[in-house]
């Protein structure tokens, strides 16, 4: 009888404890407990005032409205915005959601988006001040622009100005970040540094204008006559070309021990193109950076280089244009340790690879759906080791068909260009060199690649 009874008690005590496990596994997520931590780690980087973002997710207040927009967001896996195929590579920067994390910000979504105790929520990220990604030890203030409403065809040519760094002795950067103070009308924003040259007129507009038809493209005559935009010079020099374009962050080298070094007295040559949205603006972008007081262990190069060439061509209505050849090769070892696909409203999908000096073939980055409204910039988990004679090929597709939502007119052929409504094929990437190593020597362009046109 003892037994019997010990025996119940036991069942019993057990379903109490089965009871109590499931009323925990079916207890909504709270915003402090669950759901903050997943935003301070993917979301807010973007999501806080000065940024991209549309609206702040730093607080509750904030999150609560968004909490149905959230849901929708994440489960279709458009936010966070990433674009990397996972079948090639890991990455570093990786922002893209587990499922686990998907499904707690679902499961907070439905039960009214509750905000749960205070006490869950973990201390709130300190982000730099003035909307900075960084924390700048130098800021440099660029020329300001004034955008108009409107101009025919809402055409704004690039424009090329040279003024002082402010660098008066060698510096190593460690990171770097253009801060336009307008985005919506900031298209892009790219400089390099240049050693000094005795007459250069500082602030001084460097157009680089092209004969249009009435929709404001380029025409193609003109396009292969007139010379290429004015490039932000010299590869060698600070460490090559540097950028902002829309979703594209800080360019952050301390986690790779890494850094560019400008020389003493450079100066910077800043190319800027600005696309007009109905109302006068004036941007007024900043460079910050960080600096070292001693030599990094490696060097950053960054590398602007277009492609597609005279034959560049995609037919009215065609979905699946492949833009032709894109290939260099690496004249010394090299890490890769960065890359980021551009194009315009017609780009499709871009893939790198390394072809390696014994005939292997890897695919170091596939974006299979690029979003010209997301440019993101993708760090391998770890910097892939790159032998001499090892040679970069890419690949890039095109869709001028009605099936595209961002295409502004699928009847026309569609030629390399400079407007948002023209095309490029630019896969921009970054490596680490030894500190000691010519700049100058890493690498060779195959046949009609340019380097640092823009963006």
């Amino acid at each position: 009888m003892t037994r019997t009874v010990v025996a119940g008690l036991v069942i019993a005590v057990a379903g109490v404890g089965a009871g109590i496990s499931m009323s925990a596994a079916d207890a909504p997520a709270t915003f402090n407990k669950d759901v903050l931590p997943i935003l301070q780690k993917n979301c807010q980087s973007c999501h806080r005032p000065g940024q991209i973002a549309p609206m702040s997710l730093l607080t509750y207040d904030e999150a609560r409205p968004w909490a149905r927009s959230m849901k929708t967001k994440v489960e279709s896996r458009q936010m966070p915005p990433w674009f990397a195929d996972p079948h090639h590579g890991q990455f570093a920067n990786d922002r893209s959601l587990s499922s686990r994390d998907i499904e707690t910000i679902a499961k907070w979504a439905d039960a009214g988006a509750p905000q749960g105790d205070p006490a869950d929520a973990p201390p709130p990220v300190v982000w730099p001040v003035d909307g900075w990604q960084i924390k700048p030890d130098i800021i440099v203030r660029g020329p300001e622009f004034r955008v108009p409403a409107h101009t025919p065809q809402d055409v704004v040519e690039w424009v090329t100005y040279v003024f002082p760094s402010g660098f008066t002795r060698d510096t190593w950067i460690t990171s770097l970040e253009i801060k336009p103070s307008v985005l919506q009308v900031t298209h892009h924003i790219c400089f390099t540094f240049q050693r000094h040259r005795p007459g250069t007129k500082y602030y001084l507009a460097n157009w680089s204008e092209s004969p249009r038809d009435v929709e404001g493209a380029a025409l193609k005559e003109s396009n292969a006559k007139l010379p290429a935009p004015p490039p932000p010079s010299g590869a060698g020099t600070g460490g090559g070309f540097n950028c902002y374009v829309p979703g594209r962050g800080a360019d952050d080298y301390r986690p790779f021990h890494a850094g560019k070094l400008v020389p003493a007295g450079s100066d910077i040559s800043i190319q800027v193109h600005y696309t007009p949205v109905g109302k006068e603006f004036v941007d007024r972008p900043l460079i910050g950076f960080t600096v070292a007081e001693e030599a990094p262990e490696k060097r950053w190069m960054s590398y602007g280089i277009v492609g597609g060439g005279p034959d560049f061509a995609i037919p009215p209505n065609e979905g699946n244009y492949k833009s032709p050849t894109f290939d260099l090769e690496f004249t010394r070892d090299v890490e890769l340790v960065e890359m980021m696909p551009h194009m315009h409203l017609r780009g499709k999908d871009m893939t790198y690879h390394l072809i390696y000096p014994d005939g292997r073939d890897e695919i170091a980055l596939n974006v299979p759906k690029y979003d010209f409204n997301w440019q993101l910039l993708y760090q391998p988990a770890k910097p892939i080791r790159v032998p001499k004679g090892t040679k970069l090929h890419v690949d890039a597709h095109y869709d001028n068909s009605t099936a595209n939502r961002f295409n502004p007119n699928p009847n026309r052929t569609v030629y390399l260009g400079r407007m948002t409504w023209e095309e490029m094929m630019a896969p921009f990437f970054g490596i680490l060199i030894d500190q000691d190593a010519d700049p100058n020597t890493v690498v060779k362009l195959g046949k009609y690649l340019k380097d640092g046109d823009g963006a």
